[in-house]
């Protein structure tokens, strides 16, 4: 297991050595070609384990011994390489090694200070998510889920002298600390009915009926909290749109395949457990349905290109969870890889055009296509995969998906996802038409980028478009892992990639027809529709309910603490500091300093003593 410990000894290494020499940290480039080596060493290392783990044909498990215990099983520290983590960690470490080559162009603008800290922040979230991804029992889980959640902080909130960024950073910090509680409480639950915390041995334990019902549904749904947050399902997806004010190759890491995806890839890893608790299974599956639908509606009517990616992002991953929840843990899993390489690819192309206009809004871009045909040409081969379209990436995992969730038992889910998917091709072909070939002129003299932002987006799109045809991989690695619990929607019915494919032409279709040919107003509808598009402009007002709820808490919560902390606190201490202070005042009375008065105090004490011990 040399080759996996070397997967998590890149970046470690990396952030160490930049954690700890200010000088080289504020070097600049010298600090990202130390990032971008740790990187590539746990890439050529994840590549060679992964190779190792298909050639052997099984997992395999280097455990230490963390925390001995007198009586039970021992806490160990322990690295799980198996198709599912040898193969996310490949992902992982590639999508970070572009992003980090990427952003050597799209960050040269920075004071070398800033951009060693930059880089600094890449290699610990890079080495946090990794030994997530390698971790081999719940409560190492835990410890690396903890760090990737401070790793995201620091790079959301890394343009800390904007108060937005500060707030983003603070807002996505805190809401998913609120699922990472129902984590914790999760693990306890679990380590309680079992005594252990490693996977393999919860599976057995599950399988042979060994854990309490009640205790297994409740561990779950614990950890299932936690993924929530991570994965910004509803409603904690809140989060993830305001995560938006961090660079943008940092949205496209997060977005890809680290923060985002490790709720994801958690319930894919824990479907064993999942398929034993049929009442949480089925509230995954509905929550991410909702989610998906929710957010694409939110997409519709944003104009900002980070923030309707942020949108597509949160229903992607609902996606994911609904495939996850009906049963499809393969088809979660193969959904969460295509989404990797087309969400890459669009932050990325959005990074350029956004290097290029100085803007955000879509509609104050325009006529790109000439001006910046590569990158044109590569956010059109994100956008079609984003919207599902054969024979791109996303054509076959959607597909996978919408059966699985069919299959599974959730018709009505599935219906629902099949207008979202419509919905997902209806606004990212608005994006790109808008952006690409709208009437706006753009100001100055936009061009592709430099070859270090290029050369991510030409490996992102040919990813994006040729991915699909591994569709049978994805389901061999999943079931590699978990055997008979990955199963996927092979009898699918053939409606299922009609309808589908329908869905992403019609909604191709209505963007080109609205804001390409002028066939009809797009502006027209949203004001005959003006209730609704406040609603979804106001993000269904599930951002105004958190935010309600925090007055509350800070206002009529905290005022009432702060008057039991005053009144009745401080009450009693300052009432015993009275009775103690006047108590002493008066009893310092009796000392005098006269010799006769001591005297009779003595004789008085013998008195008592005989009058004690006569009494006796």
């Amino acid at each position: 297991m040399t080759d996996a410990l070397f997967v998590l000894a890149g970046p470690l290494a990396a952030f160490v050595l930049l954690g700890l020499l200010p000088p080289l940290r504020r070097s600049g480039k010298p600090a990202a070609a130390i990032s971008l080596a740790g990187i590539g060493v746990s890439l050529i290392a994840g590549v060679l384990l992964f190779l190792r783990v298909r050639g052997e044909g099984g997992p395999s498990v280097a455990e230490l011994i963390w925390a001995p215990m007198r009586s039970g099983p021992s806490i160990t520290f322990g690295l799980l390489a198996d198709g599912l983590s040898t193969s996310m960690a490949v992902l992982v470490s590639f999508v970070a090694a572009l992003v980090q080559i990427y952003s050597l162009a799209y960050m040269s603008d920075e004071k070398p200070a800033s951009f060693g800290r930059y880089y600094t922040y890449h290699s610990l979230f890079a080495f946090a998510m990794l030994s997530l991804v390698l971790a081999h029992n719940l409560l190492q889980t835990y410890v690396s889920w903890e760090l990737v959640g401070l790793g995201s902080y620091l790079l959301i909130g890394f343009w800390f002298e904007k108060p937005a960024a500060g707030r983003a950073a603070l807002k996505a910090f805190w809401t998913t600390r609120l699922g990472d509680v129902g984590f914790a409480a999760g693990i306890v639950t679990l380590w309680t009915a079992a005594g252990t915390f490693t996977f393999a041995d919860l599976f057995a334990k599950a399988d042979g009926g060994l854990l309490s019902g009640a205790m297994l549904t409740l561990g779950v749904a614990g950890i299932y909290l936690g993924a929530m947050g991570k994965s910004a399902q509803f409603p904690f997806h809140i989060w993830l749109p305001d995560a938006m004010e961090g660079p943008t190759p940092v949205s496209a890491l997060i977005h890809a395949a680290t923060m985002v995806a490790a709720g994801v890839y958690l319930m894919v890893r824990i479907a064993p457990l999942l398929s034993h608790t049929p009442e949480v299974a089925t509230v995954v599956c509905s929550i991410g349905v909702l989610t998906a639908f929710l957010a694409a509606s939110m997409a519709l009517v944003e104009n900002d290109i980070k923030r309707i990616l942020a949108f597509s992002t949160v229903s992607q991953l609902g996606f994911m969870m609904a495939a996850a929840g009906a049963g499809g843990a393969s088809a979660a899993y193969f959904h969460l890889v295509t989404h990797a390489f087309f969400k890459a690819l669009l932050f990325l192309a959005a990074g350029a055009l956004i290097h290029a206009m100085h803007t955000n809004d879509i509609f104050k871009m325009g006529r790109l296509a000439r001006s910046m045909p590569v990158t044109s040409a590569c956010f059109a081969a994100g956008a079609l995969a984003l919207g599902g379209v054969f024979p791109t990436a996303g054509f076959f995992s959607k597909d996978e998906v919408l059966a699985s969730v069919l299959t599974g038992g959730h018709p009505i889910g599935f219906a629902i996802l099949v207008v979202t998917a419509g919905m997902t091709a209806f606004y990212i072909g608005r994006a790109f038409i808008v952006a690409a070939f709208g009437s706006n002129h753009p100001a100055g003299h936009p061009h592709d980028p430099p070859l270090a932002m290029r050369g991510p987006l030409v490996v992102f799109a040919v990813l994006a478009v040729g991915t699909g045809f591994t569709a049978s991989f994805a389901p061999r690695l999943v079931s590699g892992s978990l055997g008979q619990h990955a199963q996927g929607a092979e009898h699918a019915p053939i409606f299922v990639p009609i309808l589908g494919t329908a869905a992403a032409l019609t909604g191709l279709t209505l963007a080109w027809a609205g804001y390409q040919r002028r066939l009809f107003d797009p502006g027209a509808v949203r004001r005959s529709l003006a209730p609704l598009t406040t609603v979804l402009k106001r993000r269904w007002y599930v951002d105004d309910v958190f935010e309600a709820g925090y007055r509350f808490v800070y206002l009529k919560v905290s005022a009432a603490v702060g008057w039991l902390d005053r009144y009745v606190v401080d009450g009693v201490v300052n009432a015993v500091t009275w009775v103690t202070w006047t108590g002493a005042g008066r009893l310092s009375a009796i000392q005098t300093g006269r010799v006769q008065d001591a005297l009779y105090a003595v004789a008085f004490g013998l008195v008592l003593l005989v009058w004690l011990a006569w009494a006796r």
